[in-house]
């Protein structure tokens, strides 16, 4: 989810005299007892009373951090772990995933200065490792994030390097938190200064012009203590000079009177400008103001005010301002604004929109280059600076580009392609000669040729033409009879574009069908698809997803028994949804890390920031279209497919208690032989910076709850 928790219990038995009674149910694990006894949660009477309507939340009491909820945490995650562990011949795929994720991946390099900077992993290093090389080729090893905590739960999660390459910012990540504490290094000694920043969430430090200091932003420190509940509002930006406290540094803008605002700063290529883009939760649109950094007391100046679309900043030509944009355009375009003339009416059009949405924009050797999406895949083409097309740069394959990274100053830049079945491999396009070269292969150990990923095209409910990958082993049969894990997002306008994870490969090598649907709610066909999945349309998204399962289905790559459902995050929601409405479409259903109470997920952390995309309770027009999906409301007594519902015990964005209701709740609903269990993470977050270990068991455990009820057993040898 785009902007853009540890808790232990005491034994089951000790719980029943006040929780209450448990429920029995068939395990179907070989050698495990016969009857499922679901560890027991306590119901109360809790009623609101919402816009006229009663709306009851029995399980409200794990919304709270204390030890009545450490308990029942505790029990449920000795009770999911020992399901789990049953599965017979788990540790082959562990074994397997382990083996594909083993090979040496690296990013990327990016430049500042003399020195260009890179990530390396040998195969199955917890966290990358960040290294250095100077202009005579002599490389270093200069953060090895592995080594800021015991069990590599801590992650860098942001970096920034001064202009002349000599000054390394970075953030620091404990278990998943959101919560960042910012560094500084010499790069040249690999020296720690003493300058520490804290109490910073979604920002970035952004070096001045003479690399003496950063512009950041970041909020008071919670006054409730909790940082897993405590809501975050009145973001503000401040400039650090290097060698001072934190205390000491300068306040250069805030918006007492706009709390939700939220502000990213950057500082214009030149270093003339510091830029502010100020979002307003996860609204796609945002304002745009700045001001003068070569100017004594200049003011901060609105240049655009009012939130009518995105602008992403792209450079400046002195008072020459490019933005990608969708201004009246919802596949983007781009525009040039002079802000000595900013009336809209003297306003540029550089490149105009097309059919093909932009995804990113980067200025190169004075050169506009541009990445987009066509039918959900990934195009380069050049411009030059007055919109005239250069030429499209031939790619590799059909697949995934990330990028392009490189400097206005270069003639050349990077970029990074990858498909479903292809591991990221980067790219150098040199504008000399006109064409690309690799500049780093992973060497793996399958062959990518095994594969087969193809797109096809479905009707939904309302007719709407959705696009959907889907990835096997050669030699599949359309028999109708293939496991399946239909993998999907839809929302934040994020475009769920080919994504390559070796632990994929060990789940076709089982035989296993991939499938990402593309819903709308994302953006692969621009803002108008985005619009028509969110708010009050979001059921768009749902039926989008039903109509994928069904199609897998018709077209003979599965059948109900055999077909998974997966989603993270906003998916997580999509999850609930999924089992709550449509059961009988699914053997197995695996809500992770989902937003699964849609009353009350505003009131926690960042959850605010979501009512652009969701609405909100509070508001009487957006009560019913929210209460007539939420998944946590909508559990009723019926037979309900597999479910694994996961979290992790350090989740401040998508707060763990979404999970704990939803999961105790369907447990005590379920009336089928499947079972409903939790898998709760201990010092892990919503996703970002999970130790490599971590991420190889979660997919051992996702493969093998959906092959132990789909009645598959795990092969005792996978992809030999």
């Amino acid at each position: 989810m785009r902007i853009k928790i540890k808790l232990i219990m005491a034994s089951a038995v000790a719980l029943g005299a006040s929780i209450g009674l448990s429920a029995c149910q068939s395990t179907g694990i070989q050698g495990a007892t016969a009857q499922l006894v679901y560890p027991v949660s306590e119901v109360t009477q809790q009623v609101d009373v919402l816009h006229g309507v009663e709306v009851a939340d029995p399980y409200r009491y794990l919304e709270e951090n204390n030890s009545k909820t450490d308990a029942w945490v505790k029990v449920q995650q000795e009770f999911g772990d020992n399901y789990l562990d049953q599965i017979p011949n788990k540790q082959v795929l562990v074994d397997r995933i382990t083996e594909l994720w083993n090979y040496e991946k690296v990013s990327a390099p990016f430049e500042h200065g003399s020195n260009t900077f890179y990530y390396r992993n040998d195969g199955l290093q917890s966290q990358s490792v960040l290294f250095v090389k100077d202009d005579t080729g002599i490389e270093k090893r200069l953060l090895d994030p592995n080594k800021l905590s015991a069990k590599g739960t801590s992650a860098l999660s942001g970096l920034s390097v001064s202009h002349d390459g000599k000054t390394l910012a970075y953030g620091v990540s404990k278990s998943g938190s959101d919560w960042q504490q910012w560094y500084f290094m010499d790069v040249a000694t690999g020296r720690l200064l003493d300058d520490q920043l804290s109490w910073i969430k979604f920002s970035s430090a952004e070096w001045d012009k003479d690399n003496k200091g950063v512009f950041y932003s970041r909020y008071d420190a919670p006054k409730g203590g909790d940082l897993l509940a405590d809501v975050n509002f009145n973001q503000k930006v401040y400039y650090h000079r290097l060698g001072t406290p934190q205390t000491q540094d300068v306040l250069v803008y805030e918006r007492p009177q706009n709390k939700d605002w939220g502000f990213g700063a950057e500082v214009s290529g030149d270093g003339n400008y510091l830029l502010l883009s100020i979002s307003q939760g996860t609204d796609s649109r945002n304002r745009f103001f700045y001001k003068a950094l070569n100017e004594k007391n200049a003011e901060m100046v609105e240049l655009i005010a009012e939130l009518e679309a995105e602008y992403s900043f792209l450079g400046n030509d002195d008072s020459v301002f490019y933005f990608k944009t969708d201004l009246d355009a919802l596949n983007g375009k781009v525009i040039a604004i002079d802000v000595n003339r900013p009336q809209k009416s003297n306003w540029k059009t550089i490149i105009p929109e097309s059919a093909d949405p932009i995804s990113r924009v980067k200025i190169v050797n004075d050169q506009l280059v541009v990445s987009s999406l066509h039918h959900v895949l990934g195009k380069l083409s050049v411009y030059d600076l007055d919109g005239r097309k250069v030429k499209d740069i031939a790619l590799p394959g059909k697949g995934k580009i990330t990028g392009p990274y490189g400097k206005r100053s270069k003639d050349y830049f990077y970029y990074v392609f990858s498909s479903y079945t292809q591991p990221l491999t980067t790219y150098r396009y040199d504008f000399k000669t006109g064409s690309s070269a690799v500049y780093a292969e992973p060497k793996i150990s399958f062959s990518p040729d095994d594969y087969v990923t193809e797109q096809v095209f479905y009707k939904s409910k309302d007719g709407t033409q959705v696009p959907m990958l889907i990835s096997y082993k050669k030699g599949m049969k359309k028999d109708g009879a293939n496991p399946a894990l239909l993998y999907a997002y839809g929302g934040f306008s994020i475009s769920v574009t080919p994504r390559f994870s070796p632990a994929n490969i060990a789940w076709l090598d089982m035989g296993g069908i991939y499938a990402v649907p593309n819903l709308r709610g994302g953006a692969e066909y621009g803002e108008s698809w985005h619009v028509a999945g969110m708010l009050d349309k979001k059921q768009n998204v749902f039926d989008d997803y039903y109509a994928a399962a069904e199609y897998l289905i018709d077209n003979g790559y599965t059948n109900s028994s055999k077909l998974g459902a997966y989603g993270r995050s906003n998916g997580g929601l999509l999850m609930g949804a999924a089992v709550t409405q449509r059961p009988e479409l699914f053997a197995a259903v695996l809500p992770a890390v989902g937003v699964l109470d849609m009353l009350r997920f505003h009131k926690f952390t960042i959850g605010w920031a979501w009512t652009s995309e969701y609405g909100s309770a509070d508001v009487a027009e957006q009560f019913p279209a929210l209460y007539a999906y939420s998944p946590y409301h909508n559990v009723t007594k019926q037979d309900y497919p597999a479910t694994m519902v996961m979290t992790a015990d350090h989740d401040d964005r998508v707060v763990p208690l979404h999970s704990f209701k939803f999961g105790a709740m369907l447990q005590a609903k379920q009336t089928g032989d499947a079972p409903v269990i939790m898998r709760i993470e201990s010092n892990a977050g919503h996703g970002r910076g999970k130790p490599t270990a971590m991420k190889i068991d979660e997919f051992a455990d996702i493969y093998s709850f959906l092959f132990h009820n789909f009645n598959l057993t795990i092969p005792q040898h996978i992809g030999h």
